[in-house]
């Protein structure tokens, strides 16, 4: 724990967190974070929706807080001798920026599976960057061993009264920013400083507010030790929230959460995304995932409660993910909020199905709705396979949405909430096949608009049968579309003069040597 000459920190009393809170140094790094309303979500919800901006912080979160605090109390000896942390990311560059700022070295501990930019931030405010473990808890483990190695003074990310308190620092915000009526504050939890501060501050001053403690549903721990009145350690953990991916929560923060969390939610991946687009939608601000959580727990409250007219504020506690983990949440997000819902569609293997099948989508009922991915292959004289994505604007949908196809003949199974469908079959939809003799490839690129499809299908002679279809909605103005027909050799000019009417850009790619290898019989 801390090493200043402290009493135990199981000894420290709610009064002595608040003194601590109050005096706590932090403004030497960090910024007075805003606290704004989230217009939007909050209309939709009904709820009035408060964000803690975190993710303004000059390292992008929440951390430097604590551990800047931590550091500040260490004597001069202690920082002539350097410090060493453990950490996902975010805590390290806290303990970087804190460094510089007191001239002292810094050495930080990381997973092996830290996104990069979180590495390269640390390294460009000084920090000795170390790569070792697959999670929080083998770099820590690791970092423990080279304390001693090198007489390094340790800031541990979270276990620290001193941590404690500097994080403790975003509820004094929290209440003086906005002193009228508070519900709930939710508060996402990896090891537990943050929750174990902010509700010490909360629970000393305005005990009627609830602190809700949010994690992910595969990285649970505080959830779990709280449940079975002792820490648990997880033998594994998700790593999609990096920055909570913590297997064993700490002691004193385990003790403190024990006594002053009111609740807790655990959420999951794809609802996690969906807030990350909340969060977009009302800032114009990309959060990481950790940073998302809190978000992501109101709406699954607001869902469960029925609540309307409460007042919530979320600890955007961060903002630092990898720009290519973006492609993932993206996609995620519209299943995670439940507006798109996929299936897996038989159509009979006969002309026309295809079409009757587009027509029955344009007419279902409710709002407007877009194909947001389309996969097929042909591999059956018989039946046609078909993944189909579209867009929906209540949970719950898909099912009614599956009924429909079935009652007008088309086999369907709702693939909306099934993982490996989510992960994988979507990608895998395709490959050879004896069938599609006379074949040729086509990419063409549509206009993201109604019927757009319909024409396609209306141009084309009833001898050319599909025999591939890919698409996917990227959110641009174009979509691009991979087709395979089977066109004889007989109907080239005819084909040709098909492709003219349509008026469609596209590229043959008969001849691509992909497409040989992978699809081509």
């Amino acid at each position: 724990m801390s090493s200043n000459p402290n009493p135990p920190a199981h000894s420290l009393t709610p009064a002595d967190y608040l003194k601590r809170i109050l005096t706590a140094r932090v403004y030497d790094v960090a910024v007075e974070s805003a606290l704004e309303p989230a217009r939007a979500l909050s209309a939709r919800l009904g709820n009035t929706v408060l964000l803690k901006r975190e993710d303004q912080q000059p390292v992008f979160s929440f951390k430097l807080r604590g551990a800047y605090n931590k550091m500040a109390h260490l004597s001069p000896e202690q920082l002539a001798n350097g410090v060493i942390c453990a950490s996902a990311g975010n805590h390290a560059q806290g303990v970087a920026l804190g460094a510089r700022k007191l001239g002292t070295r810094a050495v930080v501990v990381m997973p092996v599976t830290t996104p990069q930019l979180k590495i390269d931030a640390v390294r460009a405010l000084g920090g000795e960057v170390h790569l070792h473990g697959d999670s929080y808890s083998d770099a820590y483990v690791y970092a423990l061993e080279q304390q001693k190695v090198h007489g390094l003074t340790f800031v541990h990310p979270f276990d620290d009264p001193d941590v404690i308190a500097g994080q403790g620092t975003i509820a004094m915000e929290i209440l003086r920013q906005h002193q009228g009526p508070l519900d709930a504050v939710f508060v996402a939890i990896g090891g537990g400083g943050l929750v174990a501060g902010v509700a010490s501050y909360i629970k000393a001053l305005r005990p009627e507010i609830k602190v809700i403690g949010v994690q992910m549903n595969d990285s649970d721990a505080m959830i779990q030790s709280v449940a079975a009145k002792q820490r648990v350690s997880l033998p594994d953990v998700g790593l999609f929230s990096d920055g909570t991916a913590v297997k064993l929560v700490g002691e004193e923060t385990f003790r403190l959460a024990s006594d002053l969390v009111d609740e807790y939610v655990a959420v999951d991946t794809d609802a996690v995304c969906a807030a990350i687009k909340d969060v977009f939608i009302d800032t114009r601000s990309i959060v990481e995932p950790a940073g998302a959580l809190a978000v992501a727990a109101i709406k699954q409250y607001v869902e469960e409660r029925g609540t309307r007219g409460e007042t919530y504020a979320a600890i955007l506690c961060g903002a630092n993910m990898n720009f290519d983990r973006l492609r993932f949440v993206a996609e995620r997000a519209e299943v995670g909020e439940e507006r798109e819902a996929l299936f897996a569609v038989t159509i009979p293997e006969e002309r026309g199905s295809f079409r009757r099948f587009c027509e029955l989508v344009g007419q279902l009922p409710g709002a407007s709705r877009n194909v947001t991915e389309f996969n097929y292959r042909i591999s059956d004289s018989k039946e046609a396979h078909v993944f189909v994505g579209l867009t929906t604007t209540t949970r719950g949908e898909s099912r009614t949405i599956a009924d429909i196809f079935v009652a007008h003949g088309f086999g369907a199974i709702d693939l909306t909430h099934d993982e490996l469908a989510k992960e994988h079959i979507r990608h895998l939809v395709g490959g050879r096949t004896g069938l599609a003799h006379d074949e040729r490839l086509l990419r063409f690129v549509f206009p993201e608009r109604p019927g757009a499809l319909l024409k396609f299908l209306s141009l084309l002679r009833p001898n050319w049968n599909i025999s591939l279809f890919h698409y996917r909605n990227q959110g641009a103005d174009y979509g691009r579309i991979l087709v395979g027909l089977q066109v004889p050799a007989t109907d080239d000019v005819a084909f040709d003069e098909f492709l003219q009417t349509l008026g469609y850009p596209f590229v043959e790619e008969t001849q691509n040597p992909a497409y040989r290898l992978f699809l081509q019989a």
